[in-house]
């Protein structure tokens, strides 16, 4: 795969799957957006390590929920790295996890406003110099909790689940245009955000996947690197899951 020249943009990109993304894709040639929103130390930490091994990244910072904010950070990117070939919307946004009869309703779509407005703003800000130039990548980075109910996981399933249907309109709206939207699922991943997963439930999904361990990021890179590649470039529509072989049939 080789991404020389292309200018990717990663929310979420300090850290977990954001940051292994940005790794990988600098590996491969691109240069690299690195959005974040409070841990400016770590974003900064992924830019320092792109540059220290003679590639090219910048930082880019936005609550991907808001538009002025996104608007702001493109045109930055614009400006020192180029036009945007590739779109990685992975920020990841909190949820409640408590049992279904015991969420409160705003509880519940904080969750669902959340995702889907970080992915409509970034796609809306994005997609139309992807659309102008006829070429463009987009990976939205959702997870298994969409299709396999978890406990306490509804707000969090259920929002992703959306995510998935969102993207696949993405794929039938900007295909003419060259431009491909596929979505990556992980299961369960080793990073700060799920740090609060009580590892009990970490050993029983190890135990459950064949492959006998929970997924790292760099697990999930390879799928979001491919996606971007021109190898993908007839793939669009699809939902990739990274799961270590949980639920293959």
């Amino acid at each position: 795969m080789n991404l020389h020249g292309k200018v990717a943009f990663i929310s979420g990109g300090a850290r977990g799957i954001g940051a292994a993304a940005a790794l990988m894709l600098a590996r491969q040639g691109a240069k690299v957006a690195v959005n974040y929103i409070l841990d400016a130390d770590s974003a900064q930490a992924i830019v320092d390590r792109i540059r220290n091994a003679g590639g090219e990244a910048e930082l880019a910072r936005a609550d991907v929920r808001d538009p002025e904010q996104v608007n702001k950070a493109v045109s930055h990117i614009h400006a020192t790295l180029g036009d945007i070939d590739i779109l990685v919307n992975n920020a990841h946004m909190s949820f409640v996890m408590k049992p279904l009869m015991e969420m409160h309703w705003e509880e519940f779509v904080q969750k669902l406003n959340d995702e889907m407005k970080t992915a409509f703003t970034l796609t809306q800000a994005i997609l139309p110099g992807m659309i102008a130039r006829k070429y463009g990548r987009i990976i939205y980075i959702s997870s298994n909790a969409a299709d396999t109910p978890l406990p306490y996981m509804a707000a969090h399933g259920s929002a992703k689940a959306a995510l998935n249907a969102f993207a696949k309109y993405v794929a039938l709206e900007c295909s003419p245009y060259g431009v491909t939207a596929n979505v990556v699922s992980p299961g369960l991943v080793q990073t700060d955000a799920s740090s609060d997963t009580p590892e009990t439930i970490k050993q029983q999904v190890a135990a459950m996947t064949p492959l006998q361990r929970v997924a790292m990021p760099d697990d999930v890179s390879g799928a979001i690197a491919f996606l971007a590649s021109e190898e993908s470039r007839f793939l669009t529509g699809t939902c990739t899951n990274v799961n270590g072989g949980i639920n293959m049939a």
